[in-house]
């Protein structure tokens, strides 16, 4: 058995089931739970991984390169928003001036306040590093973060608190200052919650899901062309 159990440690095998099943799982208690904002599917399937990494001993190196060929299928899906947006290309025509002029905006206060935070806190450059792409999708995380340096775990977590935290503070923020539009709401939980604020989005209907889609897009780009020339100005 032992063997066995290292065998399949050495494969794709298991790691690729734990995280399928992880995700189904985190899913049927989503549902289970009402689909709560505060607690979205990715979460608990997130949660549900680490538990069957130290349950069965797995090394996360380990498990990292053997669920390396899942992380290829980011790219393809991101470039899969494409479709929502050209849905609801009537709407975003509409709003162009006003997006291109918040947008810079929101991208740059998305990457600032955490790294300010961090800084006053005492963090070194790699935590910073690690932190500044938190509010981009992962593919593009990815690459800013192979720039400037940083831990890809760290910058893992930090986009999966940020996508957590923006839907529940978008969700909880609407109310009081009566925001009902789903364009704005949808852009906002792109700009700041990419992924995990999309899939919330959807929730709230097609026009919501594709505003959240070009704000993440947008932010996306917008921060992947300067980030790495700001960090190199100020902190390279």
């Amino acid at each position: 058995m032992s063997a066995l159990h290292a065998s399949l440690l050495d494969t794709p095998i298991l790691a690729v089931a734990l995280t399928l099943a992880a995700y189904l799982g985190g899913v049927a208690l989503f549902e289970r739970l009402g689909r709560p904002s505060w607690c979205p599917a990715v979460l608990i399937g997130a949660l549900f991984t680490a538990a069957g990494l130290w349950l069965l001993g797995y090394e996360f190196a380990d498990y990292q390169r053997n669920v390396a060929w899942l992380t290829l299928l980011l790219g393809p899906a991101t470039v899969a928003l494409a479709v929502p947006l050209y849905q609801q290309r009537q709407h975003i025509f509409e709003l162009w001036k006003p997006i291109l002029c918040c947008l810079p905006l929101a991208a740059a206060l998305a990457a600032l306040y955490a790294v300010l935070i961090a800084w006053l806190l005492g963090a070194p450059p790699a935590v910073l590093a690690s932190l500044v792409p938190k509010s981009v999708t992962a593919p593009i995380a990815m690459g800013i973060l192979e720039q400037i340096g940083g831990s890809l775990s760290l910058m893992l977590g930090g986009l999966l608190i940020t996508g957590v935290m923006s839907t529940i503070f978008v969700s909880l923020l609407a109310r009081p200052l009566k925001i009902t539009d789903p364009r704005i709401l949808g852009f906002a939980l792109g700009v700041n919650g990419h992924a995990i604020g999309i899939v919330r989005a959807f929730e709230l209907g097609p026009t919501a899901g594709a505003f959240a889609s070009l704000g993440m897009s947008l932010t996306g780009v917008f921060t992947a062309l300067f980030l790495p020339l700001v960090w190199r100005l100020f902190l390279g």
